[in-house]
């Protein structure tokens, strides 16, 4: 009984030991190249996380500065009214969402919104200007919850990552928030960095941040 009493005794000791063990240190929060103010970094800035998830967690940080941006938040508001200018002041005239995200009768977005910037008026415009889908309202969310909006298809339109990712480098009614015209303030970097780093973020697993991360 003598050798089975002493490795009871040794086994409590190792399990006390453990539990006095300090707790694992958390990785350290990957040290990135500053952006200059106004602009992005590129994919290839985050190639030195090598975890996946943390890589494309961060690709889509960084990203969130254009999804934040009042050129795209603008449009993607939670209550059918549409902002305008930095400060998301309320559209005015007032206008509401309607039916198809395009206004209401006699007052849809094309009655006055052309398919270009319209200087002498002082009013935006580009191909088939429209308020995003109320499904998709990101004014006031965070980027982690945006994230999961725009992954999820029941609230995408149906769009696969691909797609999506398409559409980020692509549309032209995207690539007027770095076109805004009559002196607005256009979004972070260009609609090229931008595509690429959705791209780079669905290619590392499409990862969303944490709720508390901000860009």
């Amino acid at each position: 009984m003598q050798p089975l009493f002493l490795s009871l005794l040794a086994g409590v000791g190792l399990l006390a030991a453990a539990c006095d063990a300090p707790p694992r240190a958390e990785a350290p929060a990957p040290v990135l190249p500053p952006a200059a103010p106004g602009e992005l970094r590129g994919p290839e800035a985050f190639a030195s996380i090598r975890d996946n998830d943390a890589r494309a967690a961060q690709l889509f940080l960084e990203a969130s500065k254009v999804l934040l941006h009042p050129r795209c938040v603008n449009c993607h508001p939670h209550d059918g009214v549409p902002r305008q200018g930095d400060s998301g002041a309320r559209h005015d005239p007032p206008v509401e969402r309607g039916e198809r995200d395009r206004g209401v009768a006699a007052l849809e977005c094309t009655s006055c919104h052309q398919a270009h910037n319209l200087d002498l008026a002082r009013v935006p415009g580009a191909p088939g200007w429209h308020l995003a889908p109320a499904e998709m309202a990101w004014l006031g969310r965070s980027p982690s919850a945006i994230c999961g909006q725009i992954k999820d298809p029941a609230r995408n339109g149906k769009k696969t990552l691909a797609q999506i990712v398409e559409h980020s480098a692509h549309d032209e009614l995207v690539a007027w928030g770095w076109a805004p015209g009559h002196g607005r303030t256009k979004a972070p970097g260009t609609q090229a960095v931008f595509g690429a780093l959705i791209d780079a973020w669905v290619k590392a697993g499409a990862a969303c941040p944490p709720e508390e991360a901000r860009p």
